[in-house]
């Protein structure tokens, strides 16, 4: 009986350890786990690298276990840390992730104030990591983002492109700034802005793309003019959706105007760094018949179609004529 009652008081102590060690277990994963709201798009979501870092403008839910005193929201201060209840320091709080700050905190409790603590951070609005969508779309702005995000899903936030006053060209200015974290692997950031130059339609079609970074300026440029003047049938600004040649400006303007001079069209240019124009003149026959190329146009061109005189003089009183018959004609019995 003896030996029995003893086996049995073994059993029960060896049950009770691992029940304790189970509760124990559970409690830590939980604590040290991150929402999933605050993972980036990413084929490895547990690299820490990949994680969300907390930043300047971002408010942080603090609760400690146990000790419901010590919980609270707080806001990251300027100089980047967060003070706590009980805490005589303020602990650094910018470019951790969640899981990391919490450790941070548990440590400095652990130290004078209480006995294996178990903390557990939510950055429950996360502002400090946005970037700006300006130019030609249709909903500009600032986008708080906390996972990856590249430049085609950035252009669908902004509303996309807008359809009449949109160009063909992208620029992103990447300048920067205190909340996008150096990784172990990332260079230091530099002080100058790098500008980037995309094609709207490679960007649309996939052909081009790019992800986004904390501070990230999207710039949706509008369309180029060139102005068509003269002896067209719809004088004004033609919009430079793409690549546009001297032929597809005409067509753009409505074509030309009886009597036209097409062996002097003239494309006049502004001289890079001054308000001067150089002429070109090009004959439009010519490029009609493939002897030289169609050129290019660049934005701020003007392009003067000729008049010929004497074919307008021609031209009118052939009009008067056919206008004097008819009506002679007309009057007849």
């Amino acid at each position: 009986m003896k030996i029995g009652f003893k086996v049995f008081m073994v059993g029960i102590v060896v049950l009770s350890a691992v029940l304790i060690s189970l509760s124990q277990t559970d409690t830590k994963q939980s604590v040290i786990s991150v929402p999933t709201a605050s993972q980036p798009v990413s084929a490895n979501n547990n690299s820490s690298e990949e994680r969300y870092r907390i930043g300047f403008q971002d408010t942080l839910d603090v609760q400690v276990f146990r000790h419901p005193e010590l919980s609270k929201k707080v806001a990251v201060a300027p100089n980047g840390t967060i003070s706590l209840f009980r805490l005589d320091d303020p602990i650094l709080a910018i470019c951790k992730t969640e899981a990391e700050l919490a450790n941070d905190i548990a440590k400095a409790y652990a130290k004078d104030y209480l006995k294996n603590p178990e903390v557990s951070v939510l950055a429950v609005e996360q502002k400090s990591q946005s970037v700006s969508v300006i130019g030609a779309v249709e909903k500009p702005g600032s986008f708080y983002i906390n996972r990856k995000v590249h430049l085609l899903e950035l252009l669908a936030f902004a509303g996309g492109p807008k359809t009449e006053e949109a160009g063909s060209r992208i620029l992103v200015a990447r300048a920067g700034s205190r909340s996008n974290c150096q990784t172990s692997e990332a260079n230091k950031e530099a002080d100058d802005v790098v500008l980037m130059d995309f094609k709207l339609r490679d960007v649309q079609e996939g052909k081009q793309t790019l992800w986004m970074k904390p501070g990230d300026v999207v710039s949706v440029l509008d369309a180029d003019l060139v102005y068509v003047y003269g002896n067209v049938n719809k004088q004004g600004s033609v919009k430079l959706k793409g690549p546009t040649t001297l032929t597809q400006a005409i067509v753009m303007a409505a074509g030309l105007k009886p009597a036209t001079r097409k062996d002097n069209i003239r494309v006049l240019r502004q001289k890079p760094g001054s308000t001067e124009r150089v002429e070109m003149i090009y004959d439009l026959s010519k490029i009609d018949k493939g002897a030289i190329p169609d050129p290019l146009l660049e934005p701020d061109d003007i392009v003067a179609v000729s008049e010929d005189k004497t074919k307008s003089i021609i031209n009118s009183i052939a009009r008067s004529l056919t206008g004097g018959v008819s009506n002679v004609l007309y009057r007849i019995p």
